[in-house]
């Protein structure tokens, strides 16, 4: 694979002036509704965001909304009433300086709004767009942007599997040609490990098994799965505390736990991830691309991780335009980590990859077109549009 041309002098050029953007809500009803440990979703919503330069040029972004649903109109209002107004005000100036500023200008208004989460999504999300706009620009794909050595495959795992259906539903993942799983637990202790234990014994040869707390445990019960678990091959326990829960109680379950510990998802801002990286408790590094950070953001995250001998793992579980930005940006960083493909029925991720589903057969492959590889929005998702809104400068 050749080097793409000038790639870090291009990531470093100032843009156009934005002038337009476009938020688009989409929410599909589900016949079976996703279960997690904290509550459950009865449909699948997804923001995408468009943003367009003085030349017309422009770039695509997701937001994170998945729980509660009602917040997608909610975040796509904010974006629309009371971020446009500062991105047009923006200078000219490299993407990574829309995420910066963005950043600053708003933090007075998350502090008397107490919506630091609604605002950083939203950020997160015009982050995204800006890189894809500048990629698109220069031609190139957007993980070649961010790196000479990028690849153009990336492994991936299947994710969003219950435990009461992991049976199943893993059987139906090996069919396709999935080797790595993730299991969603946090209901009943007791229940959830002797399932686990059953599926760990059925692993074939060069198969995985992960599993997701979603946050559900205090440290007490943590520490009495992680230490009845011991014996079983699970490649990591992901959030099983609270994302705030005092960094010495992840210390303590780390050192006690035979598993090694995942988390980031939850994780808001650079200091925080510092910490976490630093302390050496948490194995999995996972941002989520969607939900804080956008590139600008994550990208230092997965470096500092790769730095500190961690594995960069991108959390993900949205629509289909940030499964292909965190695909991107795996493929642009590097190491160890997987992609992470939900499997759950969602035709918001789906329409996005005509040819096949995403990641099925263990390995996502990244296209040759310039940006995510995205030109427009797919026709197919027309009819679960419940809202658009535009702000023009």
């Amino acid at each position: 694979m050749s080097d793409p041309p000038a790639h870090a002098d291009i990531s470093r050029e100032a843009t156009r002036p934005f002038s337009r953007i476009d938020a688009h809500v989409y929410r599909v009803p589900l016949e079976k509704p996703v279960a997690t440990s904290f509550g459950v979703m009865a449909d699948r919503p997804a923001l995408f965001v468009r943003l367009e330069d003085a030349d017309g040029a422009y770039g695509f972004g997701e937001v994170w909304c998945n729980f509660p649903a009602c917040g997608a109109e909610h975040r796509a209002r904010l974006v629309i009433g009371e971020l446009a107004e500062i991105v047009f005000s923006l200078k000219p100036q490299p993407p990574s300086g829309l995420f910066t500023e963005l950043t600053e200008l708003t933090h007075i208004r998350t502090l008397q709004t107490g919506e630091a989460g609604p605002y950083a999504q939203a950020v997160a999300g015009l982050d995204m767009a800006a890189w894809d706009l500048t990629a698109r620009k220069a031609g190139m794909p957007l993980r070649n942007l961010l790196s000479a050595d990028s690849t153009d495959r990336v492994p991936a795992y299947a994710s969003g599997i219950h435990i009461r259906d992991a049976g199943e539903t893993i059987a139906r993942c090996r069919a396709a040609g999935h080797r790595a799983f993730k299991v969603k637990i946090g209901f009943d202790l007791q229940d959830d490990a002797a399932r686990l234990k059953q599926l760990a014994s059925g692993l074939g040869e060069n198969e995985r098994l992960f599993t997701d707390a979603n946050q559900a445990w205090n440290l007490e019960t943590a520490l009495n799965f992680a230490q009845g678990m011991g014996d079983t091959p699970i490649g990591w326990l992901e959030e099983p505390l609270p994302a705030d829960t005092p960094g010495e109680q992840w210390l303590r379950l780390a050192l006690a736990s035979r598993i090694p510990l995942a988390a980031g998802e939850n994780i808001a801002d650079m200091a925080g991830f510092d910490s976490v990286i630093g302390s050496g408790s948490i194995g999995y590094i996972q941002p989520d691309i969607a939900k804080w950070g956008g590139f600008t953001g994550c990208r230092e995250v997965a470096k500092a991780a790769l730095r500190a001998g961690r594995v960069y793992c991108p959390h993900y579980l949205g629509g289909g335009i940030g499964l292909a930005a965190s695909a991107n940006l795996l493929a642009a960083i590097g190491g160890d980590g997987l992609l992470e493909v939900d499997v759950n029925p969602n035709p918001l991720r789906d329409a996005f990859f005509e040819a096949r589903a995403p990641g099925a057969d263990g390995i996502f492959q990244l296209g040759a077109n310039a940006g995510l590889g995205i030109d427009e929005l797919p026709e197919a998702l027309a009819g679960y549009e419940v809202l658009h809104e535009t702000a023009a400068a």
